[in-house]
């Protein structure tokens, strides 16, 4: 990537500059030598994925289920999250999961 098409990297940016991995020597976690194949196949594996890991545990998507409240809701259940160690939305389903537990099933 030459200069004039390659990102701005400031002190706040989430990642670097380009490295190039097959001048550089940088490590994985487990100390292999991370190259540009190897950074190449990771990329490949994770968009395969397709993001979070199923909550069914199957290779398949989770359902997905969005709604709106307000923002005094939403600061509250940030607070217990946080209290709690857990993030909204597994606040949310832990919340969902126990109200439809306890609705009888319809036939």
């Amino acid at each position: 990537m030459n200069d004039e098409h390659r990102p701005a990297v400031t002190p706040d940016s989430p990642i670097g500059p380009d490295v190039d991995l097959d001048a550089e020597d940088v490590r994985l976690a487990d100390g292999t030598r991370l190259t540009e194949q190897r950074a190449a196949e990771i990329v490949d594996e994770v968009r395969r994925r397709g993001g979070r890991p199923s909550l069914t545990g199957e290779a398949a998507p989770s359902p997905r289920i969005v709604f709106r409240v307000t923002p005094a809701v939403r600061d509250r259940a940030a607070e217990i999250a946080a209290r709690e160690g857990k993030t909204i939305s597994q606040l949310a389903r832990e919340a969902l999961e126990a109200r439809v537990a306890t609705e009888p099933h319809a036939t």
